[in-house]
């Protein structure tokens, strides 16, 4: 039985899976990102994930009439779910450390609340969405670590970047709304063919790719993993997602993300799990369990199993 949040047992393990997914993609960029420049990586990963899409799509689903029809929304959607978002994360990065980043980016699941709020009438905030998401991010700074908060010497604009990141994505997760009907592979295949054709000339300016030498193995394979699992197989799950639960719910993957990727290396790179990171993860568990809303219900004086 669904929740008003729209969560239930298939939803919420479709966002695990999806989480994890994309903490991998910090191993994977981690190992591309000392052969390879950072817009032409980007570019990489997006036109890789692109071009396998629409191999999978082989035509069908009528994929290249919806292509035709709608070029400019996917062309949006790309750039405010991809190409900006990504640019500036990365522009942040350069002055300061990836777990900032990260949480500053964990902020998203609240901004699509509040977006959601003007722009939908369908997904409303409840003061459960707000609690559980302002809970999450409290895991997601103590999972991190307290250091991430010394800010001294880094300039206004590299904090307010990554923010403006989580905002795209906000509002990216409202304007896929708009597809609602379509399949979820149409949607990833759109919006990475877009973003694909504005990170093209990007990269192209700004890291001259011809000038950088030919890459290792290692580079390449995890340039390919990046693509195909991280980006092509992880979007077809968000927009599944989406279409299964709304926008608001989809945008908590982000709150999954850093758990997952302190996940993978305690099992492949054997890091050791530290006390804040096990506090931070059960935060991030108290504040999903407020969103799912069953088992604060099935705890009420008088409530009967649903």
């Amino acid at each position: 039985m669904k929740t008003d949040t729209g969560m239930n047992a298939l939803t919420w393990g479709l966002l695990l899976l999806l989480g994890l997914i994309w903490g991998g993609s910090f191993f994977f960029a981690r190992i591309a990102v000392h052969d390879v420049p950072p817009f032409t990586l980007v570019f990489l990963r997006l036109s890789l994930a692109a071009v396998a899409l629409h191999l999978y799509m082989a035509g069908r689903f009528d994929i290249y009439r919806l292509l035709r029809l709608h070029w400019r929304q996917f062309l949006f959607l790309g750039l405010i779910n991809n190409a900006v978002p990504h640019a500036l994360i990365f522009l942040g990065e350069t002055e300061i450390g990836a777990g900032l980043a990260s949480v500053l980016n964990a902020t998203t699941p609240i901004w699509t609340v509040i977006i959601a709020r003007y722009l939908t009438e369908d997904e409303k905030p409840t003061a459960a969405k707000l609690v559980g998401c302002l809970v999450g991010l409290a895991g997601t700074i103590v999972l991190v670590g307290p250091g991430i908060m010394v800010t001294n010497g880094v300039p206004f604009w590299a904090l307010l970047v990554p923010i403006l990141a989580a905002v795209s994505y906000g509002f990216a997760a409202i304007y896929s709304k708009r597809f609602k009907g379509t399949p979820a592979p149409i949607i990833a295949t759109g919006q990475l063919t877009g973003s694909s054709i504005i990170m093209l000339p990007v990269s192209l300016i700004v890291d001259r790719p011809w000038t950088v030498a030919m890459p290792p193995l290692g580079s390449i394979t995890a340039i390919v993993a990046l693509a195909l699992l991280s980006t092509a197989f992880a979007y077809i799950l968000y927009f599944r997602i989406m279409a299964l639960a709304g926008a608001t719910n989809a945008s908590l993957v982000t709150l999954l993300v850093p758990p997952g990727a302190i996940l993978l290396g305690v099992v492949f790179l054997g890091e050791r799990l530290e006390p804040t990171d096990i506090a931070g993860m059960l935060l991030i568990a108290v504040g999903l369990l407020i969103l799912d809303g069953r088992l604060f219900a099935r705890l009420r004086p008088g409530a009967r199993p649903a």
